[in-house]
């Protein structure tokens, strides 16, 4: 699969180079406020050193700043990337498909090719900026997260080792159920399109034997079906923020109890 996507990511290989770059240095900075943070409270309340204060509290602010620079300039390259992607892309697809045979054009309809030039490239794109962002940023994280817990406290590392399994095991589930459902989804694309394709097609007709009245209420049925099945897959995906805010809830009492201790 990689093979067949890479001639259409040549023209944005630096865009797709710098923004994992960005969002390694965002993180970094992010994960460095808070240290600087405990320093100001355990060094500069501590000793009522006000200069450290204001030095390490202007040092904050120029971090966070410099952060959220290096946000919104990776936002941006993987915004150029995905959207090219996505233009290449669609424009190789829409090539391929005025080669097809036949056979071929018997075999995907004219909605089905609808749906796969426009919704599901603008799925693909969408996925292709995550990776390309999330991917890179949320390793990162936990490297330095981890690293940084075990500076502060060695027994927080244990804690997010028995975390982080069953997080992933949460998100493997919810996974493994949404799939089949959006795949109901999409052939809810096909039908909706489908529907709309015959009345442009065929306004003439439709006039003449006056059956907008059927028309639209079949459009209508098509659309309600295509509501109803993303609501059924995006009830499964919603669930992953809940299970994160649960698992987050339980390691920060966790947390708290080794501050007590």
């Amino acid at each position: 699969m990689i093979k067949k996507l890479s001639p259409y990511l040549s023209k944005y290989k630096l865009y797709i180079i710098l923004c994992p770059l960005a969002i390694i240095g965002e993180v970094l900075l992010e994960i460095r406020i808070p240290m600087l943070m405990a320093k100001i409270i355990d060094i500069g309340i501590a000793n009522k050193d006000m200069s450290y204060i204001l030095r390490t509290g202007s040092l904050m602010v120029l971090m966070a700043l410099i952060s959220l620079v290096f946000g919104a300039l990776a936002a941006r390259l993987a915004s150029v990337a995905g959207i090219g992607f996505a233009k290449e892309l669609r424009q190789g697809l829409f090539y391929k498909i005025q080669e097809f045979s036949f056979s071929n054009i018997d075999k995907f309809s004219t909605a089905s090719l609808v749906t796969r030039l426009t919704t599901d490239i603008t799925n693909i794109q969408n996925s292709f900026m995550m990776i390309i962002r999330l991917l890179v940023r949320s390793p990162v994280m936990l490297v330095s997260a981890t690293f940084m817990a075990f500076r502060i406290n060695s027994s927080l590392v244990t804690i997010f080792f028995v975390a982080i399994p069953i997080l992933a095991v949460a998100l493997f589930i919810i996974v493994r159920t949404a799939f089949p459902r959006f795949g109901i989804m999409l052939k809810k694309y096909d039908t909706m399109n489908s529907s709309v394709q015959e009345n442009l097609v065929a306004i003439r007709v439709v006039k003449a034997f006056v059956r907008s009245k059927y028309e639209k209420e079949k459009f209508t049925k098509s659309a309600d079906e295509l509501m109803e099945a993303q609501i059924r897959a995006e009830k499964i995906i919603i669930l992953t923020c809940p299970s994160c805010s649960l698992l987050c809830m339980v390691v920060c009492l966790q947390l708290c109890g080794l501050a007590v201790i």
